[in-house]
């Protein structure tokens, strides 16, 4: 977010007190709603938490971006590789649905806009054409061998 204050969560009128979350927890809350969506190979993320992933700290927010207007209203930047041959749009709009309900099922807090940001596309694994016991054979020859 622009300014690194906690979200106030409305309260309910009882006088107990304020809740307030984390900029970071809510990140997390987007970024595990958004992988679970079929079609989501993994979250993009910056270099910075491509480099802490490297040291053994795996970001669970990573690939979101919170910000807040003048308002007051939120509004998420989700980025997103997706796996090869699912629909783009079909994806990209599961993900703003899936985000919209999970963080007003776990927070009450009504997300704004869910910016969906495609940064690449996964290829499905192709099947090894080298045989590891053989791997200087060409394609050509027979199964002796000979040529």
């Amino acid at each position: 977010m622009a300014d690194e204050s906690n979200i106030i969560l409305a309260g309910s009128g009882d006088e107990t007190g304020q809740i307030r979350i984390a900029p970071e927890v809510v990140e997390i809350m987007i970024g595990i709603a958004a992988s679970q969506v079929d079609g989501v190979f993994s979250m993009s993320g910056s270099l910075a938490t491509s480099f802490s992933e490297l040291l053994g700290r795996s970001s669970l927010g990573k690939g979101v971006k919170l910000s807040q207007d003048d308002d007051g209203h939120l509004q998420v930047a989700v980025y997103v590789t997706l796996a090869y041959g699912v629909s783009i749009p079909k994806t990209a709009l599961e993900i703003q649905k899936r985000v919209k309900q999970q963080l007003l099922f776990m927070t009450g807090l009504e997300i704004q806009e869910v910016d969906v940001h495609v940064e690449g596309i996964m290829p499905e694994k192709q099947p090894a054409t080298v045989d590891p016991d053989n791997l200087f054979a060409d394609e050509e020859e027979g199964t002796d061998g000979v040529k």
